[in-house]
């Protein structure tokens, strides 16, 4: 209960009212609680007194308390069983324990530290050594009370940052999908030929765009997509250039032109790159650029006009297995008004097939840093020359995680296609 106070000399008249604390004294004298209870109140402490440890308990199960003052040698339950009891309670915050004891031994001082006081005072109580020790006490209780303010903050800052996580990788899962609904056909037949797609993006979506469209009856256009970064700005970018190349409105493909006979003709590729470029910095209005490669192929010749602007270089696998790489480089688009492009031309014959990839590819890295290049993609080709299709590309993407230990860091897609040959000139 609540003490009457009694002047006595030692604290301050008041304590500010933000810093009015509930202090507990136990002790089994009484006159002894009256003493150390008069002072408190004066210095504006709300005081409880209690003549033994098991009513403090009680207290302290039923009241919030601060600060605790309790005599050491008591009967019953000792102020060093009362500690530990004290400690071993749920609380809210924390309760700071001055043991009050006659006892200076240093054994004894370190043993009631293992129970859980936090500091000493020699009896009888002196008035100034009392306030130096209950100010610590309220500096102790003041910055657990901050830092405990501070961790709801933490805490409430961190559930609404994955609230907020949460909700964006809900929406990029359905980016995710819009960007893979771009391949709507992973592989098609073409009669004599035969074309393959991946697409893998390092997050939930990715810069890398790979696709294909008929150009006429006897020509199909391939094209693979880089834009620079990662994530939703380049994912963006994607699906935008993917309405510029789309197979099915040809009437919005810039690859393509309509001829005076009403059939489909495509710019050469050199021409839609630099068509492209223009595009990308009048009207974009972008710092994003991108690395294209696409290739013209007729479907009865085997005859390929590529463009190689920025990309990584074609590769060829004959027939025989054999890997060639084709083109000498080129700008990426969007990059610099006016760029020029080089037209490359191969021939496929039966059998061979053109591999057009990303650098997610080329540029995979083992552990040790090393890059898989064009030597290493060169020796995964060969061991998987007799796969084909989606086979092979399945195949290619198990040996590259595997030469990467399954960290891939980069976007990694890729076009395959396997000419066999129009069938007139089969035999």
């Amino acid at each position: 209960m609540s003490q009457t106070p009694i002047s006595a000399p030692g604290l301050p008249d008041a304590l500010p009212e933000a810093f009015s604390r509930r202090i507990l004294v136990v002790d089994d004298s009484r006159m002894q609680r009256r003493i150390l209870a008069a002072q408190l109140a004066r210095a504006g402490y709300e005081v409880l007194e209690a003549a033994t440890g098991d009513e403090a308990l009680q207290m302290c199960a039923t009241q919030q308390v601060d600060l605790i003052l309790s005599d050491w040698v008591m009967p019953g339950m000792s102020g060093l069983d009362f500690c530990r009891a004290f400690r071993a309670m749920p609380r809210d915050g924390y309760g700071y324990f001055i043991l009050l004891t006659s006892k200076t031994e240093k054994g004894e001082v370190a043993q009631g530290l293992q129970s859980g006081a936090d500091d000493f005072l020699a009896k009888p109580v002196n008035g100034d050594e009392l306030r130096a020790r209950l100010a610590a006490g309220e500096r102790i209780l003041r910055m657990q009370a901050e830092l405990k303010a501070k961790n709801r903050l933490v805490s409430t800052t961190l559930d609404e940052l994955q609230r907020l996580y949460d909700s964006v990788d809900r929406d990029l899962r359905e980016a995710q999908k819009l960007q893979q609904s771009l391949l709507k056909d992973r592989h098609r037949s073409f009669g004599s030929a035969e074309v393959s797609l991946l697409l893998r993006p390092s997050g939930h979506v990715g810069g890398d765009l790979v696709g294909y469209f008929p150009i006429n009856a006897r020509r199909v256009g391939l094209f693979g997509i880089d834009v620079s970064g990662h994530g939703i700005t380049s994912a963006l970018m994607t699906a935008r250039l993917a309405g510029y190349l789309s197979g099915s409105s040809p009437e919005q493909n810039i690859a393509l032109i309509q001829t005076e006979y009403g059939i489909y003709d495509a710019r050469p590729p050199h021409e839609l790159a630099a068509h492209l470029n223009a595009l990308v910095l009048e009207e974009m209005q972008t710092e994003s650029y991108f690395t294209l490669i696409y290739a013209d192929v007729d479907l009865i010749t085997g005859k390929a006009q590529i463009v190689q602007a920025g990309h990584p270089h074609p590769a060829v696998q004959r027939a025989d297995g054999s890997v060639e790489y084709l083109g000498s480089g080129g700008l990426p688009v969007g990059l610099i008004e006016g760029a020029e492009y080089e037209l490359v031309t191969t021939t496929l014959h039966p059998g061979d097939r053109l591999f057009l990839m990303s650098d997610g590819i080329t540029e995979a890295a083992d552990a040790g840093g090393a890059l898989l290049g064009e030597i290493g993609l060169r020796k995964i080709m060969l061991r998987n020359a007799l796969l084909r299709g989606e086979v092979f590309l399945e195949s290619l993407m198990w040996d590259l995680s595997a030469f990467a230990d399954g960290d891939l860091g980069d976007d990694v897609s890729a076009v395959l296609f396997e000419f066999d040959g129009a069938k007139e000139n089969a035999g």
